[in-house]
Parts: structure tokens; sequence; C-alpha cells
């Protein structure tokens, strides 16, 4: 009996000393894991940022994709908005390796600002401009005169965008023929609905069906099948250039011209290709 209760002892204050060193051993563990956690989630050795023209979106993150797995340890972080607001932020000191504008206007002003690495610039690829419709085309658009009908509901980007501004060019160009007509591009004007800050916002809008068309550009269409599109005629379409340039104050000016050769590279433009851009008129 006596033997049996030493045993029994021995096991209780076996597993008081268990009990009372639990909080230590979970705090240890706790610190491996910790460790092991750091060990797998390492910072990259490199963050290259880019700054571009929200057009650019889809087709950036499949270009950023593939430019890291090309260059392990680089990490690239992009910030996507109408390129008039990516150049004001800019002006305003925000830290970037790279600016992709929709249009030389806001490049030009970086330029003249001494914001950009001289002759960095180069134009990379080309879009042009089409009237989206909503898929159930609520409107009954068959053709761009129709554009004129007073109980249409149409959205641009506003004019200080890229895209806003292309387009009153292409209603502009319509005008000038007697086809649609001096007064078209003012009546047109005159159903606009909203103007957006970035066409990917007019691409969302006449998705939801919130108005009967917008115009924005090709390469849009292809991130959002099932838009109804009317296409709009070389003679009054514009060839919108995007120009790349390395920022003067870019942490990693050689890997941020390493960027824009695999962009400018036929792997690089075979991925904008798929986006809906082109290369060359």
């Amino acid at each position: 009996m006596n033997i049996k209760k030493g045993n029994i002892l021995i096991v209780l204050a076996v597993v008081l000393i268990l009990i009372a060193c639990a909080p230590i051993l979970n705090k240890i563990v706790g610190a491996q894991n910790m460790i092991r956690s750091s060990d797998q989630e390492s910072p990259p050795d490199r963050a290259l940022t880019v700054f571009a023209a929200a057009s650019l979106t889809d087709a950036f993150k499949d270009l950023g994709r593939e430019f890291e797995a090309a260059h392990p340890g680089v990490q690239i972080n992009f910030s996507f908005a109408g390129s008039q607001v990516l150049r004001m932020q800019l002006e305003q000191g925000a830290s970037a390796d790279l600016f992709a504008s929709a249009d030389y206007k806001n490049m030009d002003l970086l330029i003249s600002e001494g914001l950009i690495v001289p002759n960095s610039d180069q134009d990379f690829t080309i879009n042009q401009m089409v009237v989206i419709l909503p898929p159930d085309n609520p409107g009954n658009l068959k053709i761009l005169n129709e554009l004129s009908m007073t109980h249409i509901k149409l959205i641009l980007a506003d004019p200080s965008v890229p895209a806003g501004n292309y387009a009153r060019q292409v209603l502009t160009r319509m005008s000038m023929d007697p086809a649609f007509g001096e007064d078209f591009i003012s009546a047109v004007l005159a159903n606009v609905v909203s103007n957006e800050i970035d066409v990917r916002q007019v691409v969302t809008k006449v998705e939801l069906g919130e108005a009967d068309a917008g115009i924005v550009y090709l390469s849009d269409v292809v991130a959002v099948p099932g838009l109804i599109t009317i296409p709009i005629p070389e003679g009054f379409n514009i060839l919108t250039r995007y120009p790349i340039a390395v920022l003067r104050a870019s942490p990693h000016p050689d890997l941020a011209g390493e960027f824009i050769a695999y962009l400018v590279s036929p792997a690089g433009q075979a991925i904008m290709e798929s986006w809906g851009f082109t290369t060359g008129e």
C-alpha cells in the first residue's frame, strides 16, 4: 500500500510540475513558430513602385507577375489611378520608381518640373477609343449617331483625364463630318450624366447599367467581355500613345530600367497585346 501511495504521489507531483511549466512551454513554442513564420515571409530584397494609368491595370498586373518570376527577391507594387491623379501625387512628393501615363500631357509636366530622369521616357504601347454599352443595352443603341438622342444617358471620364480628353476629341471629329453634323458634340455632351476621375470607373458604371453608354479604351473591353461595343471608325478615332519613364527620386533606377526593358521586349509586348493594346498604327 505504501508503495502504491508513493507512486501516486510521484505522478501527482509530475502533473503539477507540467501544469506550472505550461505557460513557459507555450511561450517557447510560440516564439519558435514566429521565427519560422518570419523565415517564410521574409521581406523582398528590393521593391519597385510603379505609378500607372488605370487603363493599364490588368496588363501591368500580368507584367508584374512575370517580372517578379524572372527576378527572384523583387516585388512590384502598383498604384493605379487616372494619370492626372498620379502626376499630382508625384508632384506632392509621393515616392515611386516609374510613371506610366496614358498621355504625354501629364508626363511632359513632370519632365518640365525635373521629376523625371532625363531622356528615360519612351512610348511603350498604343490604345484607341470605343463606345461601350451595358450587356442588356437599355438604350437600344446600334449606331454612333444615336448617342445624340435626348433619352440617352452617357458616362465619360472627366476632361482632365486622358480618356475623357480623347473621348471629346473623337466627338469633335465626328461633328466635323456632315454625317453627324456640327451640333452632334453639343447634343452628346448634353447627355452626359457623370464625369469620372478614371476610365475604369466609366467601365464599372456602364457595366452596372447606370448609363446607356460610355466611351473608353479598347483595352478596357477585354477586361469586361460582357459589354456590347460600337466601334469608332479610324477617321474619327484617336490613337493614344502611352509613355513610361524613370522618376528622378527612384530608389532603384537600375531595376526600373530593367522593368522598362522587359515591358518593351517581345514578351512584354505580347502581354500588352493580349489585353487589347497594340504596338503600332
